[in-house]
C-alpha cells in the first residue's frame, strides 16, 4: 500500500499543476505574463563575476551596487534563440531610455557570451555571469529571456517572461518605469 502514496502524490501534483496552468490561460491571462512569488519583495541577495561593464571596473556586481536607481535586470544566454529575437529592442530601447539596464548571463559560456555582444551590441551597463544558474534559480527563472523591473528601494515590480517587443516596451515596461523613476 505504501508503494503506492509517493506515485499518487507525485500524480496529484501534476494534475493539479496542470490544472493550474489551465485555470490561467481559461481566465484570459496572458501567458507571457507567468506570476511571480518575487513581485513586490526585495531582489534577491548575491554577488556575481562581471562579465563585461561599461559601467564600473569591479569584478562583481550586487544589486546593492543600484539601490536608489530604478532598473532592470534581463536574463540571458548566447544560445538562446528568444533573446536574439529581443536584443534590437534591448539594444535601442535601454540607450535611448537612459534606464540601467543588466544582462545575467544564464549557464553560458563566458567567451561565447562576450563574443555575442560584441556581434549583436551591447546594451547592458554590466552583465554578469551566472555560469551554474545559481542566480537565476534565486530569481525563480523559468526559461530565458525574462526581465525583472526593479525599483529604487531594491524591490521587484514586474517580471516579464519571454522576449520583449518593441509594443511589449512601449505599453508594459517603459510606462512602469517612468512611474518608478517618479516615486
Amino acid at each position: 500500500m505504501s508503494r503506492f502514496v509517493l506515485p499518487l502524490a507525485l500524480f496529484a501534483a501534476i494534475v493539479a499543476t496542470l490544472a493550474l496552468g489551465l485555470r490561467h490561460q481559461a481566465e484570459g491571462a496572458d501567458p507571457a505574463v507567468l506570476p511571480s512569488a518575487l513581485v513586490g519583495h526585495d531582489v534577491p541577495a548575491f554577488t556575481a563575476p562581471v562579465l563585461t561593464s561599461v559601467r564600473t571596473e569591479n569584478a562583481s556586481f550586487q544589486p546593492a551596487d543600484l539601490k536608489g536607481q530604478v532598473w532592470l535586470l534581463n536574463v540571458w544566454a548566447s544560445w538562446c534563440t528568444s533573446c536574439l529575437h529581443e536584443h534590437p529592442v534591448l539594444v535601442a530601447r535601454a540607450q535611448a531610455s537612459g534606464i540601467a539596464l543588466v544582462g545575467l548571463n544564464y549557464q553560458d559560456d563566458p567567451g561565447r557570451a562576450r563574443a555575442w555582444l560584441v556581434e549583436h551590441g551591447n546594451p547592458y551597463v554590466v552583465t554578469v555571469s551566472d555560469n551554474e544558474g545559481r542566480v537565476g534559480i534565486e530569481f525563480g527563472v523559468v526559461a530565458v529571456p525574462e526581465t525583472f523591473v526593479i525599483d529604487k528601494r531594491g524591490r521587484i515590480r514586474h517580471k516579464f517572461t519571454g522576449p520583449l517587443s518593441e509594443a511589449d516596451w512601449q505599453q508594459t515596461l517603459l510606462p512602469l518605469i517612468r512611474e518608478l523613476q517618479r516615486a
